[in-house]
């Protein structure tokens, strides 16, 4: 039987897939991100970054990388948990956890052949983008996905569990 847990990889056990990948002529796509709370916008997101190329690779956010950018109370699910639940996804081939606040490490280690982010970015704001031109790979921009969002998600949930405290606060229940 399958495991999700195979697809999550430290570099060192990457690299040889890497290799054979490579040695195939398959295409390497890599983008990255938090993906905390994974929605259909992000799903949208990875299968058209997959249909880019042969093999997709996730560099995900660790819970350090993502307090470092988002802050104290983020992620809302843990690494572990958003790791296992890109590697379910039948397009993601490899997910790969970082520590920095950007993947600039991992992609001069892995040098995919197609850099994608999402529309929310601009072609030279794409960490890695430079290098990954001077070695003629493509850098790719997605069409954002409209009316998805981690942050609006819990702005909601978190609006949500207010009004129902209120609400049983002020019935007394």
């Amino acid at each position: 039987m399958f495991s999700t847990e195979s697809k999550i990889r430290s570099l060192e056990s990457l690299k040889h897939d890497l290799a054979i990948w490579r040695f195939r002529n398959d295409k390497i796509v890599f983008t990255n991100g938090c993906f905390d709370i994974l929605h259909p916008g992000h799903i949208n997101y990875l299968e058209q970054a997959a249909s880019l190329g042969h093999r997709l690779i996730i560099g995900l956010n660790s819970d350090l990388s993502v307090k470092m950018l988002k802050g104290q109370n983020r992620p809302v699910l843990s690494e572990n948990i958003r790791a296992r639940l890109l590697a379910a996804l039948h397009c993601t081939d490899a997910i790969i956890l970082f520590n920095e606040e950007t993947p600039e490490i991992l992609i001069k280690s892995i040098k995919p052949d197609i850099l994608v982010k999402g529309g929310d970015y601009l072609a030279n704001q794409v960490v890695g983008a430079e290098f990954v031109k001077s070695y003629n790979g493509q850098v790719v921009i997605l069409p954002f996905v409209e009316g998805y969002s981690s942050s609006a998600l819990i702005n909601k949930l978190v609006a949500s569990l207010t009004d129902t405290t209120t609400k049983t606060t002020r019935d007394g229940v």
